[in-house]
């Protein structure tokens, strides 16, 4: 094995478990600002979900470009069935990462219109996200 590759591989486990963290948490955010309508609570808990979600952008972005090193420059799983249904959940994290952009911005305009039981269960989409993933990458079952 090159240790190029080593390094971007080590490097896009990273920044794909640093972005899952704020995955995990900015929906725990959301939860409370569903619970609490106290002004002075909602103000505090907007700003540390605009702080992170910037955050895990900057994540998201090196991790996805990592990926793409190891998926064109070294081939890693070109042209086979697990790689193909990974594409399918990399779009699905992305599409779950734009999805919380639009509830943070519904937050920030006061237009929230769900429940915290609502974003206990979105909360859940992200892990379900990512047990798909490694397992498509370590079992690779097809």
């Amino acid at each position: 094995m090159d240790s190029a590759y080593l390094w971007i591989k080590a490097f896009h486990i990273v920044f794909i478990a640093s972005w899952f963290a704020g995955l995990f948490y900015l929906p725990r955010i959301f939860i409370n600002l569903a619970m609490d309508p106290h002004p002075a609570v909602q103000e505090r808990l907007i700003l540390m979900a605009n702080k992170l979600f910037r955050f895990m952008t900057g994540l998201a972005v090196i991790a996805v470009v990592l990926g793409l090193i190891l998926w064109g420059g070294y081939r890693v799983g070109f042209g086979q069935g697990w790689m193909h249904a990974k594409w399918v959940v990399i779009l699905l994290i992305i599409g779950y990462h734009h999805a919380c952009w639009t509830i943070l911005k519904k937050f920030r305009a006061g237009q929230n219109t769900r429940s915290h039981t609502w974003y206990r269960f979105f909360n859940e989409i992200a892990v379900l996200m990512m047990i798909a993933a490694v397992v498509l990458v370590v079992v690779k079952p097809f």
